[in-house]
Order: C-alpha cells, then structure tokens, then sequence
C-alpha cells in the first residue's frame, strides 16, 4: 500500500487504498482482528474516513469509502454512528451548489446509504431526520444527486425493514415525482426504491396499488432497455404482492387474480388505468390510434416477472386462467390496430408464454399446457364456425374472425414450440386421436384467415419433427383431405401449406419419407396448376399452392428432384413469355384478375427455382442454368413492364409484382454472375432503382445496414440489445430508439417478421434456438434482396458504370429531403458496403481514379451526418474502402482529411465521425498499413477522449482508440502506458450512469491487455504498474451496477489469466463467477461461462473445490445460493435446463467436459452420483394438484422421490421448485457417463475388480469403474427406457459400451464367470421396450445393435437366457410386415448383425 500512495496513482490512490482496507476487515484469507484491536484504532479509522468525502472523490471511490465506513462500524463499535451520520447530514444540508462541491455531496449520499443498509435498526430514530434531508434536496439536485438520493432512500427502506414505517410515505412520495424523471438512471433509481417500498409498506399494494401501477406506466413511456427492466420488476412483483401478501396481517386483504390481470392487461392495451386519457402529452406525441410500444413492451416484462414472482407451482395450478386471459389480451382488437402492431403483439404474448410454459414447467405440466391450449384452439374454430354462418346470413362478423386469427397464430406457435422442445416425449399428445393434438390443429387448416392457416401448417410440421412416426400418416392425411375439399380455395390454400411444412421438416427426421411420396406431391403440383385455369374461384389458390408444393419438393434434395428435371424445366419455360415480343403483347391482354393470377405464378415459379438452386446444388450443371437463364431474362424484361401494368390494371398488383422482383433478385443470388453478366445493365438499372426508392414513396429502409457495420460497433450503435434475452420483444422498440438524441433508424422493420409475410418460409431452415419463421415485410425483403444482389455483382460491373452509380447515389441523396434522404441514404450505403466487401473477399480492384473520388465524396458526406447509425456505416465503407484501394498515398489523405477536420471542427457529429474513420481506417489496414499515423491518431483521440463535456464524443474516440490497439499489434505497445492511466482516470471520474463510455473503457482495456500480451507476467516496473492499472480498471468495473460493464470486467479478467495466472485472484473471483452464472442478463452469463470454460482448462480442482465450497453456510462466511452440494458441475447442468441461446449452451457443454476430463477419475463417485441425480430425476416440476396420477415409473426409488416431491411442493417456500432436467440434458448427462468410460480405459486398475477393492479398502477411496457397474447399469437402464427417442438411443449406445467393456471380467467370487452375468435381467428389462411395435425404427435398430453384441459378447451362456434375446431379434421382423421403406434400417441392422451373432452364439 505504501507503494500506491507515493506514486502511480498520486490523485486517485485513494481508491487502493480504500480497497485494500475494506478487503482486510472482510478478507477470507486474513482472520479478523479482535474487536480490541479495532476499538483501538476506530476513532482514527473514522476521522480519516470521514476526512475523505470532504476530498472530492470520484464514483468508485465514493463507494468504496461507504463500504469501508459501513463495514467499521458493524465490526467496530458504533459510538460514533451518530456523529458521522450527522457529519454527512451537515454536507448535504450545505447550500454550495457549485460544480467542485457536487462530489462531496454524492460521497455523504453515499456514506449515508451504505451504513443504514448495512447497519439496519442499530441507527435508532436518526433515519427520519435523514429522509426529510435527502427529500428535501431533491429538488434542487442535478441528475446525478437525483440518482444517489434514491439509491441511498432504497438502502434505507431495505436496511430498515418496517421499522422505518414512519417515513414510508414520504420516500412513496419522493419516489413519486422520481418516477417519471427526464434522466432514465433517476427513474431505474426510483423504480428499485419502489421495489423495496412495496416488500415492506402494505399501502402500496393496497390503498395505492392502481395509483402505482399507473404510475409504472407513465414511467415506461419513452424509457430505455434498463429503465424498463426495472420498472417491469417492480410492477410484476407488486402484483404478485398484490395477489399473494408476504405480510400475515394483510393477507386477508388479498387482491382478486383477474383484477391483477386486468391491470396488467390495461396497460399492455393501452397504458392503463387513468394514464393517456383525454389530451394529456403522451396522447398528443404517440397519436389517439395508436399502442405505446414500450408501454407495451414494458408491461410483457412486467408479466413474466409477475409469473416469476409467483412461481412454477401457481402457474401449473393457474395455467388454464393464465392462457385464456393472455390469449384474449391479443383478441382485443385495441392491441391490434395495425398489420405492424399486431404483429409486434403477437410476439408479446408468445414471448409471455414462452417463458413462462418454457422456462418455468417441467415436462409433465408442459404437456399439460399443451392439452390446454388445444382446448383454446377447439373453442376459437367453434367460434369461427358460428361467425362463419353469421357472414352467410349477412351478419356482419369481421371483428371476431380477425379477433380469432391472432389468437390462433399465437395458440399454435406456442404449440409448435412446446412440441419441438418436448421431442419425442410429446408422444402422450398423439397417443388418443380423439383428445389428441392433431386433430384441432388440422382443423384450423380451413381458417377463413391466411395467417391462421400458415400457422396450423408450421405447427403441424414442427408436430412431425418432434415425432417422425406422425410425418407419413399426417402427409398422407393432407393429401386425402385435399383431395375430398378440392372445390374449397382455404381447403387447397390449407392443405397444400401443411403439406409444404411437412417436406420442409423431413431433413430432420432419421428415417425420411417413402420415396415414393416425392412423385405423389410432384404429380399434385401438377395437377393444380394444371387445373388452375379452369375454376376463376379457384385459379390464385390452385396457382399458388402448386408452386409452394414444388418449391417444398426440391429440400428432399436431387435424388428425389433428378427424376423430375425435366418436368420442372419445362413448367419454368411455360411459366413466362418465349419472347420480348410475346411479353409486349401480354400487356394488352386480360384484366386485373388474371394479372394477378399471372405474377403470383410467376413469383411461385421463381421461388420453385430459387429452392432448386438452394437445395440441389449437384444438379445445377451449365446446361441446367442456360436454360433457366431463357425465362429468368424473360422475368428481369417484365420487371420494366410492372409499373406501367399497375397502372393500368390498379394499385392492388403492388404486393404480387413486388414478389416477382424479391425472387428474381433471390434467384439470381444463387447463379454464377457471369453466366448474366448480359443482362447487367438492365439489372442494375432494376437494383438501383429499388433501394433508392425512385418508383417507391413510401421510406423504407433495409435491414441489413446493422449487419454490414463491424460487430464490434455494437457499443456505439446499441446494438448489444440483440445480445440480450428480450431480444424477440425489444426489437420493436427499434424504430423509437436514439443514440445522442438521435434517431437510429426510425423506419425500421426490426420485428416484424411473420409468417404471412412469405409462404416460402414454411420449408426454410430456421436455427434450432430460433425454430419459428419470421420473413420481415415484403418490402424491406426486395430491398434486402436488391442490396445483396448488388453488391454480389459489383465486382463483375465495369469501371465507367461503378463511376455513373457512385454519382447517380450522390445526386439521389441531395435530391431527396428530410426522412426521405435519410432512408435513401441508409439503403445506398448499405449497398456500397456489400459492394466494398465483395471487391476485398474477390480481391479485386474499385477502379480508376474518378470512381475513388465520388466513392470518397459519397462516404464523407455520411461522416458527417446527424444520424449515428450513417455515420458508423460511413467510417467502416472509409476503412473498407481503404482495404480495397491498397494505396499508402491515398489511405494518408483520407487520414490527414480526418486530422484537419479533427483539429479544427467544435461539433460533436464531426469529431464522432471522424474519430471513428481513424479507427476504422487502422482496424482493416492494420498497423503496418497505417503506422505513419500512428503517432498523430492517438495523440489526437487521447486528447478528446478527455472531453468531459460531451460523453458521446468520449464514447466515438475510446471505440475508436480500441479499434487502433487492437490492430496496432508491437507498434502500439509504446502507446499503451498513456491510454491506460487514461481509461483508470475516466473509470474513476466518469459517472455510472454513463454507461456507454465505461463500456468503452472496457472495450479499450481488452484491447490494451492484449497488445501487451504476455509481457504481462513479467517484473520490470513499467509492466508492474501496467498490471496493477488493469486489475484495478477491473475492480472498479466488476462493480459497476450496469452487466454490460461487469460482463466487460470479466472479458478483462479471463485475458489477464491467460497472460499472467500468477496475478489473478481466483479466491475473490469464482465466487463472483459463480454468483452470476444465475444473473438476469445473457451477456453477463455468457462472458461468466466464457471464463470459466478458459479457467478450467488449466485450473480444474482449485476451481472445483473453491466452488463447492460456497454450497450451504459456505466457508469463511462465503456462500452463494445457486452452488448447492453438486458443486459447480451441477449448477452448470442446471444452467442446460434453463438456458436457450446456442452459444451459452456450447460453452456450458465444454465447461463440463474440460471439468471431467480433469476430474472424473479421481472423483469418480461424486460425476457419477451426480449423473445418476441428473438422470433419475422425476420429470415432474412440482406436484399437480392433489392425489393427481403421477405416472411416473414403477421403480421404487422413483416412486419415493416422487412422493417427496410432491409432499414438499405443497408447503408455501416451495411455490418455486426447481424443474427435473429436460431430456436434452439427460442426453448430455449419458455422453458425459460415455466419455468417463472412455477416460477410465487409460486408467489403472479400472476394469481390475480384485485389486480395485483392494486398493479401495486400503485408501478408502471407490475412484474404480469397476466398482461401480451397478450404477452405470442403472443409468443406462433409465436411459434406455425413457419416453425421450435421443436419450433411449443414447443410453442404448451406453449399454452397448458396458457390454464390450465389461464382458470380459472375471467374477473374483464365482470363478469361471463374468461381472456381468449378474445384469442380465436389467438387460433384458432395458432392451425389451424397443422392440414394441410403436417403437420407432431407428430405436428397435439400435436395440439389435445392442442384442448382437450381449449375444456375441458371452456373458449369457443359458440356452433360456439367450434365447430371449434371440427371441426380442426375431420379433423385429414383424416390423417388415408394414412395409419395406419403414423398415429398411431395422432390417439391415437385424440381419446383418444380429441374426449372424445369434446364430454362432446358438449354433
């Protein structure tokens, strides 16, 4: 310590030396000194505390010096309490409101929060005349002292309890006006204030509970992502304590569970109860039509908090009123106003059920909800029915049916996923035809509305994924009824999707589909478009559904589309004029009918191709593509004939004509560019004309500009929201989000993805963490499209074209104006980016001098721009375009343009903007390309980075500052020493509410850490101080109350272990590691396991004992409560469980296996009770109701556990019980007990049984395979036997391997026998229900894998014995009897291995 005060860190070494004194009272490794010791020195302690707020100090210090001071006086004694509360009291009472006098008063603030939080009742009465201070200078307090006073009001209603009833009002009140405060860190504030207001004052969910409620919507009006987090916490949970009082002395006075709905339901509406009635501002800003989006997404949060707070159990028992009250919530026709809205409240709602039913319930009551929400499909087709009958009558029902159309789309989509997820365990769903889950949802397939229908369709092919066994009968059953309700277009519009989503789901089914299947659906296809022309009721329905159905045919791939070739070239041929002339004669003919017949069949035609192209890449030859080419020339000349056609025929051809440009654009995607390099200009004409809006009014904007932008530019762009859980509802907000003010992109259709936007979605590959299909508007698809197409083809376009674009974008953007030039401008950079990347991957030249200068011009005039998002997207064409060009002449004036700028412009757009061209200059032309600028780009960005006046310019230069380092490579490392003490400065000064620019630092840190590298383990004095600066920059952000900044600390840690272990402290950091693994923010998860997964690697046992020794009371006073007796490896398979995002799942995965490579064996008995825990764990959450039917398995230890679960989920403290691991997990669970068999072959004495327990008595440890073959039986067993198709694969797989390992052991008691004769009946058991006649295919075939080897292993050498295994063979074959195509796989494997190995083991 001595050290830090004399130099490094001179002004701000306060902040160590605070740390390391709360560190000494608190450490785990230092044992507390006598409280003799501390009375001794607790007056000197407390004045040079005290002393220290008077100092000025910065955010982190503040903190540390209530903490310290908190920390004194609850080991110490507390004479002095009443002094330094008092003391504090006087320096906010103090009138100064001078800028330099602002951090004294936030350090006593701050002092003051800590030692009432920590120190509770032992302040006596002083609390109240503290409140009345704090409330009372509120209102001449800036933001930041805003912030602190409700920080600071919320540690005392929290450290106080009740006993602080008597000024409970006041801080209600204070909190009031807080609420709905201009600074969104003041209104977080106020909302956790409120938060503990309502866990201790029962008047708040009372008499106050409406007046709260509105008040926590008012509050979510034009608030931010972390604003509305907050707030939706505190509203969900004051209806949970509305519903449910914690108090006894109110709990009589509970409120009605509708009533709590309805109030949530009030606001998701609309803003609810009293709030944007008449013409208050809110009604004038947001117009009187419309919903408040983040009111809306504010109080979606607010529910699956309020379900959260009131637990799994309460959910199960109330899963019928909760879905029936939600579902009726999008009914409303209120929250559907528009296409968009509807949309955007259809994604609410499922995101409501989907985490709830989802995350919340075990499989048992999934499949519960499941049933339920078939009842709601029943009830809305009954209520179509009669509506249906109503319109015929000439009742007008229009309302209920577009009522019952969202409520269907969300039944069914939630459906659709519950199923996916359950997998094969969902078979009790199909079980009963007549109570089954198919049937309701075929019977939306004749819904009058189109959405309904699609969805019925994806849901019926996410049912056949789930369970393969159902894909044939259910496309032999659409067939069938399409056949019977031909003359009904919803009936053939119907069937032909549910058709079109069963073919798209086959490539995720093991065994497929009859081959023959292929030439049915093809000659469908064909007959309805065949038979188009002869009904005019029919001619758009037929037209369609034959198209969508070959489009669906070609995922089968080419060795079912080989034989149709020839066929479908032929339909593509007819499906468009022979010749221009044909085309021109075309126009004159037909009506606005047939018109519409005539694009949608040529947009069907398209898209067939366009999913030829993708799926039967081995069939596209040169000749497949020359003849393709004749009709896609034909359709690219038609696209130039389509306005005059709308404007003949009227505006209703917009949508059909807009389709046949998306799918040419798509189509030509996928062919070689040089096989059309002819058709270019006339392309190009197409391309530009479409994303520059020429014959477009309305200003629609792509929705790829995000994506084109570097994903490191997250951090300026806020872009980090994508990385969130919320991301399927915050993406809405998009259009209202502003960065500085701004507007990002105010036209944008982040979303807005649905299914009825493109049928062809049905059959695409959707990712398995994302399974539910969402195309985004047809109008942003084509413009999406138009760009991809265009920058395809750009490195293709000769040079004197490039220079006419690059002038005619100029020209497009000056001529339009206001939001109009914004949209024409984002969808033209957007292009120039795709066009710049495609010339760096082809590596091929931009061109001559001229195209550089309008390519230079047009980007400048973005840099320069008002909106945040252009001018990011300008700085990355800047250093794209520099990478292209290669030219050090060239790249020096594009970087001395920006220096000019830089030194002489004041405004904020232009030192962003240019700040960041500098970074991304140097981020692609890497520090040897730019190294002569070096020097001058650093000296110039430390310089700004510094400007405290404006944090967004600190944001723009530190981003771009971290761009330099990270490429900079050796020739940053003499620039390192400056910009660390800068980021420690700024991270010491810079407010936390701030959190963009701490973002920053942390981002510049990481950079800093790594270009030093692994000098960071040595001892010179430069690398010490520099090690020092980084662990203290990642204190300081571990503390950080933003995850964002915490998640940036541990990126930091984890490169500092990799550099230097030596210096990390792992006995202060996998504590705080292991209490985040349960934290509510994904990205703070992710960078937890992210660290963990390197720390294991190389520090597996201390990291696994340091774990379990915080399970229970914990050691040394830490504990963490989501580590229990399973240790670290178990709350990470927890994590499986719950966790949905791919990446997060992947690391967890490595995670334990780098765990259990390190650690299996020499802990055998601790993985494997922990396998066995994972996989005999009763699949119910909690118990039903009751005396419900268990249904779980007849073995005993289970049905004891499930006794005692259902016994313990009926008392109160279990209302939150913990979901049984789902069957992905217990997949996991048997590879793991796969891989230590494997381990434990390399090992000593493994499969040794006499000196195993020899060697087990002597040492008292049981770390030998062999000793545990009853239990590794036994979880093959459960595997093998579950209701789960991948986990009786798996845990077939397992059994075989004990086989063959185990086989050949001796029995040391029973000389002449094997270990395993004494398992031959649990064989037997385990593989006998594979051989069942619902048993799918692939099962019974891997069971005859399994007999094969059990017969020629030995082990059985009873003629009765083997014969039942031979026996369980031989009844496979009756399978054959259903037919071959089922049953080749069994029949191969039932031959080919097992009757071979029964007849030499019989013979």
């Amino acid at each position: 310590m001595r050290r830090l005060s004399n130099g490094y860190l001179s002004p701000r070494g306060l902040s160590l030396s605070l740390s390391g004194f709360a560190s000494l009272i608190k450490s785990s490794e230092l044992p507390i000194p006598p409280k003799s010791d501390i009375k001794g020195s607790q007056n000197k302690l407390i004045e040079q505390l005290t002393n220290q707020i008077s100092e000025s100090p910065g955010p982190p210090t503040r903190k540390l010096l209530a903490r310290c001071l908190a920390t004194l006086f609850s080991v110490g004694d507390t004479f002095e309490l009443f002094n330094t509360i008092n003391k504090c009291n006087d320096v906010i009472r103090n009138k100064d409101d001078s800028p330099s006098y602002l951090p004294t008063r936030l350090a006593a603030i701050t002092c003051l929060g800590a030692m009432y939080e920590k120190l509770g009742r032992m302040v006596g009465r002083s609390f109240e005349e503290t409140v009345q201070i704090l409330i009372k200078s509120l209102k001449n307090a800036e933001s930041q002292g805003r912030c602190e006073i409700m920080m600071t009001l919320e540690k005392v209603v929290a450290g106080l309890g009740s006993a602080g009833g008597s000024c409970h009002k006041d801080i209600y009140k204070a909190a009031r006006q807080a609420m709905t405060d201009r600074a969104m860190s003041v209104r977080g504030a106020a909302a956790k204030c409120m938060y503990q207001l309502v866990n201790e004052a029962p008047f708040m969910y009372t008499n106050e509970l409406e007046t709260v409620a509105s008040l926590c919507f008012r509050a979510l009006d034009g608030s931010n992502y972390d604003t509305r987090c907050a707030v939706a916490k505190l509203l969900g949970n004051l209806m949970a304590t509305a519903q449910a009082p914690r108090q006894p002395q109110v709990r009589g006075r509970s409120v009605k569970l509708m009533d709590v709905l309805n109030i949530l339901a009030a606001g998701f509406l609309r803003g609810g109860i009293g709030f944007l009635k008449g013409s208050t501002a809110g009604e004038m800003i947001k117009g009187t039509g419309n919903v408040n989006r983040e009111i809306r997404v504010g109080v979606t949060h607010a529910y699956v908090e309020f379900i959260k707070c009131m637990g799994g159990l309460w959910l199960e028992r109330n899963i019928s009123v909760f879905l029936n009250h939600i579902l009726e919530v999008v009914a409303n026709p209120r929250a559907t106003p528009s296409h968009v809205d509807a949309v955007y409240a259809r994604k609410c709602v499922l995101f409501i059920i989907r985490s709830a039913i989802g995350g919340m319930l075990g499989e048992k009551a999934q499949i519960a909800a499941a049933k339920e929400i078939c009842q709601i499909i029943i009830k809305q087709m009954n209520s179509v029915g009669e509506a249906t009958i109503d319109a015929a009558e000439g009742k007008s029902q229009g309302a209920d049916l577009t009522a019952s159309q969202h409520v269907l789309v969300c039944a069914l989509h939630e459906l659709g996923s519950l199923v996916l997820r359950l997998g094969s365990s969902a078979s009790p769903l199909v079980a009963e035809p007549a109570t089954g889950i198919i049937e309701p949802v075929v019977s939306v397939l004749i819904h009058p509305s189109h959405a309904a229908r699609l969805s019925a369709s994806w849901c019926l092919g996410s049912i056949a994924v789930a369970l393969p066994s159902q894909l044939t009968p259910l496309l032999d059953r659409c067939v069938e009824r399409m056949e019977k309700l031909k003359s009904s277009p919803e009936a053939v519009s119907g069937y032909s999707s549910a058709l079109a989503a069963l073919l798209g789901g086959v490539y995720q089914c093991p065994l497929g589909i009859p081959h023959a299947k292929g030439k049915q659906i093809f000659t469908i296809a064909e007959e309805l478009l065949r038979t188009a022309s002869q009904n005019s009721r029919l001619s758009l329905q037929r037209t369609q559904s034959g198209w969508l159905l070959l489009g669906a045919l070609m995922t089968l791939g080419q060795s079912v589309v080989k034989n149709h070739l020839p066929r479908m070239l032929l339909l593509w041929r007819n499906a468009f004029p022979r010749s221009s002339r044909e085309l021109e004669s075309e126009k004159v003919r037909g009506d606005a009918f047939t018109w519409q017949v005539t694009l949608e069949g040529r947009a069907g035609a398209l898209g067939a191709m366009h999913s030829f192209l993708l799926y039967c890449r081995e069939l596209v030859t040169e000749d497949v593509i020359r003849r393709l080419l004749a009709p896609m020339e034909c359709a690219l000349l038609m696209l130039s004939h389509l306005p005059s056609i709308i404007k003949l025929y009227g505006p209703h051809l917009k949508a059909s004509a807009a389709m046949v440009r998306l799918r040419v654009y798509d189509v030509l995607s996928l062919l070689p560019p040089e096989s059309f390099d002819g058709m270019f200009p006339m392309l190009l004409r197409e391309l530009v004309a479409e994303f520059t809006l020429t014959d477009n009014p309305a200003t629609t904007t792509t929705s790829l500009l995000r994506s084109m932008c570097h994903v490191d530019d997250s951090v300026i762009l806020g872009s980090w929201l994508q990385e969130t859980d919320h991301k399927a509802i915050e993406d809405q907000i998009e259009p209202n989000r502003r960065v500085d003010k701004e507007f990002l992109q105010p036209n944008s259709a982040s979303g807005s993805g649905a299914l009825e936007h493109d049928a062809q979605y049905l059959y695409a590959r959707c990712p398995p963490s994302d399974p539910v299909p969402g195309p985004l508007p047809l109008g942003v698809a084509v413009i999406d499209s138009s760009v991809r197409l265009y920058g395809f083809i750009f490195p293709r376009v000769a040079h004197k074209h490039r220079y006419q674009m690059l002038n005619h974008f100029n020209e497009c953007i000056k001529q339009a104006k206001s939001s109009r030039q914004q949209a024409v401008q984002m969808n033209i950079f957007t292009a120039v980016l795709c066009a710049l990347k495609s010339l760096s991957e082809t590596k091929t030249s931009i061109g001559t001098d001229d195209v550089k200068k309008a390519a230079f011009s047009l980007i400048m005039g973005a840099l320069s721009s008002a909106n945040p998002i252009l001018r990011c997207a300008a700085g990355e064409a800047l250093g794209r375009m520099a990478q292209v060009v290669g030219d050090s002449r060239f790249i020096a004036e594009m970087a001395q343009y920006s220096f000019d700028k830089l030194k002489s412009a004041r405004d904020v757009v232009s030192r962003t903007g240019h700040s960041l061209a500098l970074g991304c200059l140097h981020r692609y032309v890497g520090g040897m390309g730019s190294g002569q600028h070096l020097n001058t780009s650093v000296s110039i960005l430390l310089a700004l980075a510094q400007d405290f006046n404006s944090p967004v310019v600190q944001v723009w230069t530190l981003h771009a500052l971290a761009l330099i380092a990270d490429s900079g490579g050796p020739m940053f490392r003499s620039y390192v020493e400056p910009t660390l003490s800068l980021v420690l400065q700024l991270l010491l000064s810079v407010p936390p509410s701030s959190i963009d620019v701490h973002q920053c630092l942390g981002k510049c840190l990481s950079a800093l850490i790594t270009s030093i590298g692994p000098e960071l383990q040595g001892n010179s004095g430069s690398i010490a101080t520099a090690r020092l600066y980084s662990l203290v920059c990642c204190a300081v952000m571990q503390d950080h109350p933003d995850s964002l900044v915490q998640a940036e600390a541990i990126t930091c840690l984890q490169q500092l272990h990799m550099f230097a272990p030596r210096h990390v402290n792992l006995t202060s950091l996998i504590p705080h590691l292991c209490e985040i693994l349960t934290s509510s923010h994904l990205l703070l998860r992710r960078a937890a396991v992210a660290c963990l997964r390197q720390l294991v690697t190389r520090e597996a046992r201390e990291i696994s004992e340091q774990a379990l020794s915080l399970s229970g009371e914990g050691k040394d006073g830490k504990s963490c409560a989501n580590i229990t007796e399973t240790g670290l490896e178990g709350a990470l398979f927890g994590m499986l469980d719950t966790e949905i995002d791919g990446k997060l799942i992947s690391d967890v995965q490595d995670t334990i296996d780098s765990l259990l490579q390190n650690l299996a064996i020499p802990n055998l008995t601790r993985w494997l009770i922990l396998l066995k825990d994972v996989l005999s764990a009763s699949t119910d959450t909690s118990s039903a109701s009751p005396g419900e039917d268990d249904g779980g398995d007849d073995d005993d230890d289970e049905e004891s556990q499930d006794i005692d679960v259902r016994f313990k989920a009926a008392e109160v403290e279990n209302a939150h019980p913990t979901v049984a691991p789902r069957w992905p997990t217990r997949v996991f669970a048997v590879e793991c007990l796969r891989k230590i068999m494997t381990s434990c072959e390399s090992g000593e004495h493994q499969f040794d049984l006499v000196k195993a327990k020899a060697l087990s008595e002597s040492t008292g440890k049981r770390c030998y395979l062999c000793l545990h073959l009853s239990d590794l039986i036994r979880m093959a067993f459960i595997a093998a036997t579950s209701d789960s198709n991948q986990l009786r694969l798996t845990g077939l797989a397992a059994l075989e391997e004990l086989v063959t390992k185990f086989a050949s052991i001796p029995e040391p008691e029973f000389p002449g026998h094997v270990i395993l004769e004494q398992y031959q009946a649990q064989v037997g058991a385990a593989l006998r229900p594979a051989f069942s006649p619902d048993t799918p295919s692939d099962v019974t075939a891997a069971a005859c894998e399994v007999c094969s080897t059990w017969i020629g292993s030995g082990v059985a050498r009873d003629l009765n014995d083997l014969r039942r295994v031979h026996q369980l063979l031989v009844s496979s074959l009756s399978k054959l009897k259903t037919g071959k195509s089922q049953v080749s796989l069994v029949q191969r494997k039932c031959f080919h291995h097992g009757e071979t190995g029964s007849h030499q083991s019989l013979g």
